[in-house]
């Protein structure tokens, strides 16, 4: 702060700050965004998000909501500069810390809003759509995020396994220091599950994820799409391309759902239905360039936000009744509150404390139903959520056109089946330094999913950054002599 705001700050009268009431965020109203599939949150207008800022307490360090962001975001400096009107100074100050904010603005369920000291008394300030305003105003106004300039080219190279939210932020933070990265993917388009897994009414790929995409482009960064590492090309031989490899290939596998008759036609895995339903068919790979088919009931198996993502996706494919069945009760629900809230506002049902036992078909091999068992809920399990037990006699069946299961997912073992050396474990997770982000490999770094397990878009950036740092670190240490020959001082030049 400078000395006048420090000033001001002093003076700041936290008791009248603390009475100020929460600022609604602008959504689009059901009946009209159930029939498509544009963003639903229109989120704040410069007026409300001036008065949302001004909430905030300005807490001296350590800050809550500081320490409880993954990247460490300086909220309470972020929101001075947008409770005074310096919605560019904000953007700036979000990219000293976030390579994504104009994607975590849409997606992440905040981390740091649960520890706002605001929200002790009232409705924590609403940080997620304060920083989607910031970014959406930069680009707005100025046509870009801001992206500081990058280093001299230093002559090393990087590749990049996955272009999901920790190889993107890596890649970033990589080629702002000077290095030559490639990005290897293993789907036609770059973005991972930004891109596949997240649909477009919580994240318009071509305005948001596009323009990150082209911006990385911009500062050098190559792009190698249909590239599946382990298959194609193996680990191996990318470290003999490049000084040193981040992996962060995520959890593509989805669990299996084992009762009978789950391979009925009709049942849908959730990321096949997600991908097939919400990306333009020439973004997929050949064998899903086809649109998913709902019948009129739809039922999803699952309680997180993949399983209302599917649910709603459903809703805007024309099914007329769409159920989220949950084996737990909302208390354990591990899926965001505004995600189900909007669901729920768009038409679709939750049975709670309630699973299915098998799936009934037709003589043509469709599902027309489902066994189902009510659960009670007992004894924590090791996730720390009370175990559903089912209730002896409580089968009943659900007439149903349509599943999709969205249980879960699960790490790739292809990487580490075809890397001699690499560690893993927990049916693929890769094993790392959790200091350093190096594998059992020298040379070869990982984070993301790929070593976490399904977790936060948030969490999978700040592994990313982490790792750059330290890929960097090592970079130097080396004292490698090979050059890329993408890097030469002309063809950088051209490049930037």
């Amino acid at each position: 702060m400078t000395e006048l705001d420090l000033t001001a700050w002093r003076e700041l009268d936290r008791r009248a700050t603390l009475a100020l009431d929460p600022q609604e965020v602008r959504t689009r109203p059901a009946t009209e965004r159930r029939c498509d599939f544009d963003e639903t949150i229109l989120g704040f207008t410069p007026e409300t998000v001036i008065k949302e800022a001004r909430r905030c307490l300005q807490c001296p360090a350590p800050q809550a909501c500081v320490e409880a962001c993954p990247v460490h975001n300086p909220i309470p400096e972020i929101l001075w500069l947008v409770a005074h009107g310096d919605f560019l100074a904000a953007a700036w100050k979000y990219r000293e810390t976030s390579n994504l904010p104009e994607i975590c603005g849409r997606v992440c369920p905040h981390p740091c809003m649960s520890s706002d000291v605001v929200g002790r008394r009232k409705a924590p300030i609403n940080l997620e759509r304060i920083e989607q305003f910031v970014m959406d105003y930069a680009i707005q106004h100025y046509g870009h995020i801001p992206t500081p300039e990058p280093a001299p080219p230093t002559g090393y190279s990087v590749g990049i396994v996955g272009s999901g939210p920790a190889g993107l932020a890596a890649a970033e933070q990589l080629a702002l220091k000077g290095h030559s990265v490639v990005v290897y993917e293993r789907m036609p388009k770059p973005g991972g599950l930004l891109r596949y897994g997240i649909p477009n009414f919580k994240l318009d790929k071509r305005r948001v994820l596009d323009r990150k995409i082209r911006q990385l482009e911009q500062l050098g960064i190559e792009f190698r799409c249909n590239v599946t590492v382990g298959k194609d090309i193996t680990v191996d031989e990318l470290t003999r391309r490049h000084d040193a490899l981040f992996i962060a290939v995520g959890t593509w596998v989805e669990a299996p759902l084992k009762v009978p008759g789950v391979n009925l036609d009709g049942i849908y895995k959730a990321l096949d239905f997600l991908m097939r339903a919400n990306v333009p068919l020439e973004d997929l790979p050949p064998e899903k360039r086809s649109r998913p088919r709902v019948g009129r009931r739809v039922a999803i198996i699952g309680g997180g936000d993949t399983a209302t993502d599917c649910a709603r996706t459903a809703v805007r494919l024309g099914a007329e009744e769409v159920t989220i069945v949950y084996r737990r009760s909302a208390a354990e629900m591990p899926g965001t509150w505004e995600d189900r809230q909007q669901a729920l506002e768009e038409g679709v049902r939750i049975e709670y404390l309630t699973a299915p036992v098998r799936f009934l078909g037709n003589d043509a091999g469709q599902v027309r139903a489902m066994e189902c068992v009510r659960m009670r809920l007992g004894a924590p399990d090791e996730s720390g959520r009370r175990r559903p037990i089912p209730i002896e006699g409580s089968n009943f069946i659900m007439n149903v056109d349509t599943v999709i299961l969205a249980i879960g997912f699960w790490p790739d073992p292809l990487i580490g089946e075809t890397t001699p050396g690499l560690k893993t474990h927990k049916w693929g997770l890769i094993v790392i330094d959790p200091e350093t982000c190096q594998t059992s490999r020298e040379g070869i770094f990982a984070g993301g999913d790929a070593v976490r397990g399904p977790d936060l878009v948030v969490d999978a950036m700040a592994d990313g950054r982490r790792a750059a740092e330290h890929i960097h670190a090592y970079l130097l240490r080396q004292g490698s002599t090979r050059t890329s020959p993408r890097l030469t001082t002309e063809g950088a030049l051209t490049r930037l």
